[in-house]
């Protein structure tokens, strides 16, 4: 996809800051980061959703993101980090190709998955909630 930043950074039409590539995916700086040291990885094939990704490329992302994790942890003195996926413009998903973000924490940077989605409303259902989502898990 032309229009698509990450795929121009796969090409190298656009400048980035490389810390990890291999046949699947590969990881660079974001350019707004969150703390020093916020990477996205990208698989190398275009796909907006994860959910049409296939199962390699997902193990390859995720095992990818560790590693960089680790390495951004022994580098830079981040005790911890998060791994973040927004899918879909719903879930704030900005640029439409997979990307995973590790944001490495120092603390009292307010990091936290608890912190940054809030419930709005009454609870759902979750008998009812897991019925269904069972029943399509067998479709």
């Amino acid at each position: 996809m032309e229009a698509c930043p990450f795929c121009r950074i796969r090409e190298g039409s656009v400048a980035a800051h490389l810390l990890y590539q291999d046949e699947e995916v590969l990881a660079f700086l974001d350019i707004s980061p969150v703390t020093q040291g916020h990477t996205l990885v990208v698989p190398r094939r275009h796909a907006a959703s994860l959910t049409s990704c296939p199962p390699g490329t997902i193990a390859a992302l995720f095992l990818a993101a560790v590693r960089v994790a680790g390495a951004i942890q022994r580098a830079l003195g981040a005790p911890g980090f998060n791994l973040g996926l927004n899918d879909g413009r719903a879930a704030g998903q900005e640029v439409p190709h997979v990307h995973v973000h590790v944001i490495p924490r120092y603390g009292g940077e307010g990091g936290g998955v608890q912190r940054m989605v809030q419930r709005r409303g009454p609870a759902p259902p979750l008998a009812e909630t897991a019925a269904k989502i069972l029943a399509a898990m067998r479709t």
